[in-house]
């Protein structure tokens, strides 16, 4: 039977409990506010009102039994799973959640390599040792896309005794796998499906977003109802589904992990975020979905830009496309995305997701306007007639994926020193390196240092790009694991 998604439990019960004006004797110890004037009176009482601890009547967040566990309820409902559960340290959390919950120190797990960060913090933290799966590189655009069907198979059919397998769904940029395929072949060989649906959680309420993964009958999905939802930035929720992975050993596993005084202000974020979805959710995204097609149709008129979409389903991993991802390609204006996002942001005030070498990328949502739109497509139409036809001298390509010699966790423990950069050339790295966002490890730790990674770091430092991982910021020098420690 559904739920009813016109309630919000623990937002109601929180405006009761302020309601009642009780004498605060618990923590936080601003106290409503009176203990931090300037910051109550720049963000506003009430905020630090809500800002409030565990207690009987507003519940407990590692053990639900009242309104939290009412408000997970609702999202189980909404979301097409059988529990839910908040996440208040983001969606990372959730990816190392999963991970925990499947695997025990030296089982095997099959996971893309252009996994977010905090699927190589999962394995470390449970021991797991990755089967990586190589994703389709885009050159044209310098981006990596999904992984095919073909190579998750070869995968399986290499390490029958896996116990997971690991997807994105979508990628940053909006490409999936073949999601339901791939949940048939893992399951065919008693394998849980673990997603990362960090940018999909809104595909749940609109039926021209791709398949989700609970639809798909995936075992669990960690989803940023903050990127892509509507609720603060770091609330996420963790879906289960099925027998496969037990509901004790995912909370016990969240009891290591969570905090013990999670934010109310979050969890009612979510609370109200999901009833917007479940009840409006479907007119809201068929707004974005019309200003996203539209703005994308706009860009691709003005001259030498490309703003990609579903014009590439079809391609190698690239099976279907969230089309609220708003990619665009820019190398063909003579400028990087890093210095576009740079002359977006300085000259016309606009702040796009993230850039690469290549593109930027612009995530449009529940709250843009087309008007915000229209601001986007007036400044690239003046760049692009102002453009004074540079170009790249030698773009520089995006670097393979390369070897893994030793495993992550080994890796965390293992000596290292610091060398020359120059000198690190085949040695095994110590640190994990990624530009963030979008936080896709372009070296992990544990992993074989090439030329063309070290020529790739060096281009994108070059740029001012966000780097993070490496030890020296210079990018001088770098970490390798001592030769002692791993087999030559």
């Amino acid at each position: 039977m559904k739920l009813n998604q016109n309630r919000t439990p623990l937002f109601d019960a929180l405006k009761e409990y302020i309601n009642t004006q009780p004498t605060p004797f618990h923590v936080p110890g601003h106290k409503q506010g009176r203990g931090i004037l300037e910051f109550r009176d720049y963000i506003g009482e009430m905020a630090l009102k809500m800002d409030v601890n565990g207690m009987s009547d507003l519940d407990y967040f590692n053990n639900p039994t009242g309104v939290i566990l009412e408000s997970e309820k609702l999202y189980a409902d909404a979301f097409g799973s059988e529990e839910a559960f908040f996440l208040v340290n983001g969606t990372s959390s959730g990816v190392q959640a999963m991970i925990l919950s499947t695997c025990q120190p030296g089982d095997e797990i099959i996971i893309p390599r252009n996994a977010h960060r905090s699927t190589l913090s999962g394995l470390i933290l449970s021991g797991a040792k990755p089967i990586y799966v190589q994703p389709e590189i885009n050159q044209a655009l310098g981006i990596a896309m999904g992984v095919t069907t073909k190579s998750i198979l070869k995968a399986i059919e290499e390490h029958p005794h896996a116990k997971a397998v690991f997807i994105i769904n979508p990628t940053y940029y909006g490409y999936t796998s073949d999601l339901r395929k791939i949940v048939e072949l893992a399951h065919r060989n008693h394998m849980a499906v673990l997603v990362d649906e960090a940018h999909g959680p809104h595909m749940y309420f609109h039926g021209q977003f791709p398949l989700t993964a609970m639809a798909a009958g995936a075992d669990m999905s960690a989803a940023s109802i903050h990127k892509t939802g509507g609720s603060l930035t770091q609330s996420s929720i963790l879906l289960l589904n099925g027998p496969r992975i037990p509901k004790d050993r995912v909370r016990k596993v969240l009891d290591l992990m969570n905090t013990s005084s999670a934010s109310y202000l979050l969890m009612c974020s979510l609370d109200v975020a999901r009833k917007q979805l479940a009840l409006n959710g479907e007119k809201m995204l068929s707004h974005t979905l019309e200003i996203s097609n539209w703005a994308r149709e706009e860009i691709n008129k003005i001259n030498h830009v490309y703003a990609f979409g579903e014009d590439l389903v079809g391609a190698p991993g690239c099976f279907d496309f969230d089309h609220t991802k708003l990619g665009i390609h820019v190398m063909n204006l003579g400028y990087t995305g890093f210095e576009i996002e740079d002359i977006l942001r300085k000259q016309y005030n606009i702040q796009v997701e993230l850039a690469d070498v290549y593109n930027i990328l612009n995530i449009i949502s529940l709250g843009d306007r087309k008007e915000d739109l229209e601001r986007l497509i007036s400044a690239l139409k003046d760049i692009s007639f102002k453009n004074t036809k540079r170009s790249f001298e030698n773009p520089i390509p995006v670097p393979s994926f390369t070897e893994s010699k030793v495993y992550p966790r080994e890796a965390f423990y293992s000596p290292r020193k610091s060398v020359k950069i120059e000198a690190s050339i085949g040695m095994i790295s110590g640190e994990t390196i990624m530009a963030y966002p979008p936080g896709i490890p372009i070296l992990c730790m544990g992993e074989v240092i090439t030329k063309e990674i070290i020529a790739y770091l060096k281009e994108l430092r070059s740029q001012k790009c966000h780097i993070q991982g490496n030890t020296d910021m210079t990018l001088e020098y770098i970490h390798i694991l001592e030769p002692s420690s791993y087999p030559l």
